[in-house]
């Protein structure tokens, strides 16, 4: 089968899965969490021939770790499609109502976007991450995954399929490609796809953005910051500074970049990087941060760079308006944090900065649709259209509007007979 026929069957799974009732998307979706689970054997067994393929072409440590699947991470992935089970249907909300005139009303109602082609790199939980949002917001979906996870991502596909397609209705709504050959295949499909998300490094999403009309939501880089103010509680500066870096290097919301209010710099450094060192981090600092810590010299490419590794870029900076300064010019308006215990500063910070996710005393790596109680996410957009920040069902919506009247015709109004009363109902 080719790109275009199985984005032709997504299509149509796409006009009869917009309709779906809420009982039958749950039912579904419990399945699928029912199949996992009894099936994690296989889904160990093609993993495991993924990683040993991994390492045997060198992928990097950062995207093995991305890779690798447990048991655990299976557990993760059950409760995560249990968790969409258990959210608010995002389809056939009333969002708003207008009465134009007596008997003429106008429902403003959430719908499905259509037809969702995902490209992603290197995690298959993500498969199932966005599965599950995409039938549960009554999307169709079009998946390519990494190369390097081609085993894992057929064995999920084929578990979800089999789980979802019980019911006729959701039949051909979830698709896999494979290679890269499909990718450039998809990006032509303007007339089939109705939105394009990569989920990915730098180069992917640009290379996405370049190559297609199809609208395309996401985010190019993950370049975070946490500033520790002058005003910070230094001990909790340590632990969330050491969060946002160490918890998990390899994804997008971790931090790259440290900025230091001078004002606490000495104390704060060498606190911090005991924490640092222990965990093997890489500090790379500029001039006045080597003056306090031995450490890699910083230039100025490390403020632009996301590393996706343990290692980190650390400036002093003499006040808040720098460390907002810097971060509006050199981030990628991700995720950012600032760490005081004055409200004034921290709510100036949180105004400022343009992020699509902004945080006060906490770590960076809360940015996730998961622990916002989304129901884990498609993606991170960070443009300002359509949607921001981590993307998780009511993103994966649009609306239409509904118009019901009573044999009205405009030419009463154009011509002055009747007039519109344009009044906003609850």
């Amino acid at each position: 089968m080719t790109v275009e026929e199985q984005a032709r069957l997504a299509g149509e799974a796409a006009l009869r899965i917009a309709s779906a009732s809420t009982v039958e998307k749950n039912l579904a979706l419990e399945r699928v969490a029912c199949s996992l689970d009894e099936m994690r054997g296989e889904i160990l067994d093609a993993n495991e021939r993924d990683v040993a393929e991994a390492e045997k072409v060198s992928l990097t440590p950062a995207l093995i770790k991305r890779l690798e699947l447990n048991d655990k991470k299976i557990d993760d992935m059950v409760e995560g499609v249990r968790s969409v089970v258990g959210l608010e249907d995002p389809v056939g909300r009333v969002l708003a109502v207008t009465e134009l005139d007596e008997s003429l009303m106008l429902y403003k109602v959430s719908t499905p976007i259509g037809v969702i082609g995902v490209i992603f790199e290197s995690r298959p939980d993500a498969l199932v991450q966005i599965s599950s949002l995409c039938l549960k917001s009554g999307n169709a979906v079009i998946l390519k995954g990494g190369s390097e996870a081609r085993n894992s991502n057929r064995v999920l596909h084929g578990i979800i399929k089999a789980a979802v397609e019980e019911n006729e209705v959701f039949r051909d709504s979830i698709q896999l490609v494979e290679t890269r050959e499909d990718v450039r295949e998809l990006l032509r499909l303007d007339r089939y796809i109705d939105l394009m998300i990569p989920r990915g490094s730098n180069a992917l999403v640009r290379y996405v953005q370049e190559n297609t009309k199809i609208p395309v939501l996401g985010h190019s880089d993950g370049i975070c910051h946490v500033y520790v103010d002058r005003d910070a509680d230094l001990e909790m500066a340590v632990d969330i500074a050491f969060d946002s870096k160490c918890e998990y290097a390899a994804v997008c919301n971790a931090m790259e970049t440290l900025l230091v209010h001078s004002a606490v710099a000495e104390k704060f450094l060498n606190s911090v990087k005991r924490r640092y060192d222990a965990q093997g981090v890489e500090l790379r600092g500029d001039d006045r941060v080597r003056a306090i810590i031995e450490c890699v010299p910083a230039s100025d490419d490390d403020w632009r760079t996301e590393y996706n590794d343990l290692i980190l870029s650390i400036r002093i900076v003499d006040s808040l308006d720098d460390a907002i300064e810097h971060i509006n010019r050199y981030g990628s308006h991700h995720t950012d944090a600032i760490v005081t215990a004055n409200e004034e500063s921290a709510n100036r910070f949180l105004d400022e900065v343009d992020s699509s996710s902004v945080m006060w005393n906490c770590s960076t790596r809360f940015s996730d649709g998961f622990r916002y109680g989304l129901g884990s996410e498609v993606g991170i957009s960070t443009g300002k259209i359509h949607s921001r920040g981590p993307v998780g069902l009511e993103g994966l919506t649009i609306y239409k509007y509904k118009l019901i009247g009573n044999g009205q015709v405009v030419a009463d109004y154009t011509e002055g007979d009747k007039k519109f009363i344009h009044r906003k109902l609850k």
